[in-house]
């Protein structure tokens, strides 16, 4: 289809004034409404083949408004498929009366027309790429009226038909907040893959532009959600982080707290790795943690090489705030359990750096365990790849020092060879100049 803008063109304007006219004369009148449509679509017809686009979009928007006026909405949906199937319709003739139907949704008399409606002018609008904004905003109001309705998955699937990512008429802030609708209805589905796969085709650099505050929020929390039912403490550590570095919240300083607490708390739960450790000292550093009491508390035990006794003092003050509830009673109980493992796995850590041996006895007694809950997670800790360790049962001894090979130990030994060749060297130099003076 297109718009006749090459084809020779006909002006039909004082005509379509006439039957414009004419068509609200018999629209007022009772049972006229029909007479009125059918005198507008034969001035549609002649517009459209005379190629007299202007005059053509007068009397198809003409129709659509005496059909809401006369509260006939079944009429209405009539109207619009009628113009919407004529042979060679122009696409302005469309657009204008997709854009003038849209402003009708909201007025609607019952639930039932609105859906009506709604679902006719998406229909309308499949496939048409000049109109692929209007679609998404179709798409996104029928999905909010399934999704009152308690229709959460077909909510869902409706959303997810459009691929709102290639549609080159809506700007970047609008895709986001598409994408951001469908990840959060993808999620009430509890479809996880899919609503970790929808949530990609964000690019994250779009929250460091300006207006995009909110939006970041937005997406930092769904994807707290999604990474909450993974029991993924490091990534929820991350959105919570990402959520504490916007501007708009570190500006209120309720927000700002809420957020680094609950950052340090998912901090401390989360597996050792180089990215937890050096995340661990950039808040130990960051003036804001210094202010809050427990936190920097909190922060010193896990960043310092020394037994932290269980429970800490800032455990249960952590494990109270509300974002360790979220996800129900079991996911609380396994952040719990999971506190006392990452306490016990430090302390493990903090033997391997001091002894090169040490019997298991005294180190179950050291750390508060017994000596199959030690072994257990000593072995765990082996397996992971955190330290190196043996464990020889029959003698109880546990050994955190790596044997050397024949290389090592050859290289060790010329190594303190070349030191002592060294003292000897100056030792010599400084008999020889005491001599000489």
């Amino acid at each position: 289809m297109n718009d006749g803008q090459l084809e020779e063109k006909t002006d039909l304007t004082a005509e379509a004034t006439a039957k414009i006219s004419q068509s609200e004369s018999l629209a007022s009148s009772a049972g006229g409404l029909g007479p009125a449509i059918d005198l507008l679509m034969s001035l549609e017809k002649q517009c459209r083949v005379g190629n007299d686009l202007e005059n053509l979009k007068r009397a198809v928007t003409k129709a659509v408004v005496l059909c809401k006026e006369a509260g006939d909405y079944e009429k209405l949906i009539e109207t619009l498929n009628f113009v919407n199937k004529r042979r060679s319709q122009k696409n302005g003739a469309i657009t204008a009366i997709v854009k003038e139907a849209m402003t009708y949704i909201d007025s609607s008399p019952s639930p039932e027309l609105k859906k009506d409606l709604v679902v006719c002018l998406r229909d309308i609008t499949d496939g048409k790429i000049y109109i692929e904004a209007e679609r998404a905003s179709l798409t996104m109001t029928l999905a909010m009226m399934l999704e009152a309705a308690g229709e959460v998955n077909e909510a869902a699937d409706t959303l997810q038909e459009v691929h709102v990512e290639t549609f080159g008429s809506l700007s970047k802030k609008e895709k986001v907040e598409f994408i951001l609708e469908q990840t959060r209805l993808v999620l009430a589905k509890k479809d996880f893959v899919r609503a970790y796969i929808v949530s990609q085709k964000i690019n994250k650099k779009v929250f460091a532009e300006e207006g995009f505050a909110e939006l970041k929020i937005r997406f930092y929390t769904l994807m707290g959600e999604y990474f909450r039912t993974q029991k993924d403490a490091f990534s929820l550590c991350d959105c919570y982080h990402e959520i504490y570095n916007t501007p708009v919240v570190k500006a209120d300083e309720a927000q700002m707290k809420a957020a680094l607490e609950a950052t340090v708390l998912f901090l401390v739960l989360s597996p050792y790795s180089p990215e937890q450790q050096d995340m661990l000292h950039r808040l130990s550093a960051d003036d804001a943690t210094s202010q809050i009491e427990s936190l920097k508390k909190t922060l010193k035990l896990f960043t310092t090489n020394e037994i932290i006794a269980f429970p800490f003092p800032e455990q249960h003050e952590l494990l109270a705030l509300p974002v360790a509830a979220e996800g129900g009673a079991d996911l609380l109980a396994h952040w719990k359990e999971m506190m006392h493992t990452r306490v016990v796995q430090h302390n493990i850590r903090v033997a391997a750096a001091y002894y090169k041996r040490i019997q298991g006895k005294r180190l179950a007694s050291l750390l508060g365990l017994s000596s199959d809950e030690l072994e257990k997670q000593v072995s765990n800790m082996v397996s992971e790849g955190d330290i190196y360790a043996k464990i020889d049962r029959p003698a109880d001894i546990i050994r955190f020092a790596k044997p050397k090979t024949a290389d090592e130990v050859l290289g060790d030994w010329s190594s303190d060879i070349h030191t002592l060749l060294n003292l000897v060297e100056d030792t010599t130099h400084a008999i020889n100049k005491e001599m000489m003076v």
